[in-house]
């Protein structure tokens, strides 16, 4: 189940640094939208519009990424947030159901708890 672990706590900084990756690459877009619209008004909508959906995208995948590195280290607290990050990944159709379902399954069974436990 140890590999079970490894592969659920890669699948969540993957999936995370992809989201941050995104926020990013929105950012950017936004921006570059506003400037070669040569419109203040557009400037500044753009800017708070990307600034927002950025930071939204970022507050998600922070936590993700930190459960990712507590599963790495072993950590109980680690199991119960990426238990929590599934269950809400759940909604995210098709790649975050994938990945919540396999997070749930492997992190609920009694070998993943007692591997937790024990260290």
């Amino acid at each position: 189940m140890e590999k079970h672990v490894t592969a659920v706590a890669a699948l969540h900084i993957g999936f995370s640094v992809l989201g941050i990756l995104i926020a990013i690459i929105v950012f950017f877009i936004l921006e570059i939208i506003g400037i070669a619209s040569q419109d203040p008004d557009a400037h500044l909508i753009l800017t708070i519009i990307g600034s927002s959906v950025a930071s939204i995208l970022l507050i998600l995948s922070l936590p993700s990424i930190i459960g990712g590195i507590g599963l790495f280290k072993k950590r109980n607290w680690a199991r119960i947030l990426v238990l929590v990050i599934s269950a809400i990944d759940l909604f995210n159709i098709p790649i975050g159901t994938a990945i919540g379902v396999y997070s749930i399954w492997v992190l609920v069974q009694d070998e993943t708890v007692k591997l937790f436990m024990t260290e």
